[in-house]
């Protein structure tokens, strides 16, 4: 099986996520897309997150009434900080059945080469770019490399987050039973 791994805080999880993961896995080679809960991204500043049980547990919960959309909890295991690569070599080796690819928007491409072996990530796994506003895409000239024309979705976890606090009624931008869960 072809996988795509789509990794985030999902602080919480919200239909953008979901929105993109689904359009991805069907406009794209891939049979599943993994929603892999990261612990702490290493290029942004430490910040207040849910517990990783309550990110992942909110993940399940979204992804069960879609079978191409999986959670995933593999980097809460990893040693921290937590780097694609050893994800990557992890889910390789525990799946060796399936093939991995990455999906990152191009806010995160920009940035690309300054991740942890990118360029092994490129040539023995492949990455797929979804746009971000304010990030053009440049067509890759790297043969695992695919840009894809995903729809570009304005939703950010910490907008919900604020505005629960506030109590405002956030149950049109969560899947619902992430809004119960809530």
């Amino acid at each position: 099986m072809k996988i795509g791994i789509l990794g985030g805080s999902f602080n919480p999880i919200h239909i953008g996520h979901c929105i993109l993961a689904s359009y991805i896995c069907q406009n794209t080679d891939l049979d599943e897309v993994w929603l892999s809960v990261s612990p702490q991204n290493p290029f942004k500043a430490d910040r207040q997150m849910l517990q990783s049980e309550h990110r992942l547990r909110m993940v399940r919960l979204a992804t069960e009434c879609c079978p191409s959309l999986r959670p995933c909890g593999i980097e809460l295991e990893l040693p921290i900080p937590s780097y694609t690569i050893n994800t990557l070599h992890t889910l390789q080796e525990r799946y060796p059945e399936n093939e991995f690819k990455i999906i990152i928007g191009s806010d995160n491409w920009e940035r690309f080469g300054n991740w942890k072996c990118s360029q092994q990530i490129m040539d023995d796994f492949g990455v797929i770019i979804y746009p971000r506003h304010g990030y053009a895409i440049k067509e890759p000239e790297h043969p695992n490399v695919r840009c894809i024309d995903a729809p570009l979705i304005e939703i950010s976890s910490t907008y919900i987050r604020e505005s629960i606090k506030k109590g405002k009624n956030m149950n049109f931008f969560l899947p619902e039973k992430v809004y119960q869960y809530i």
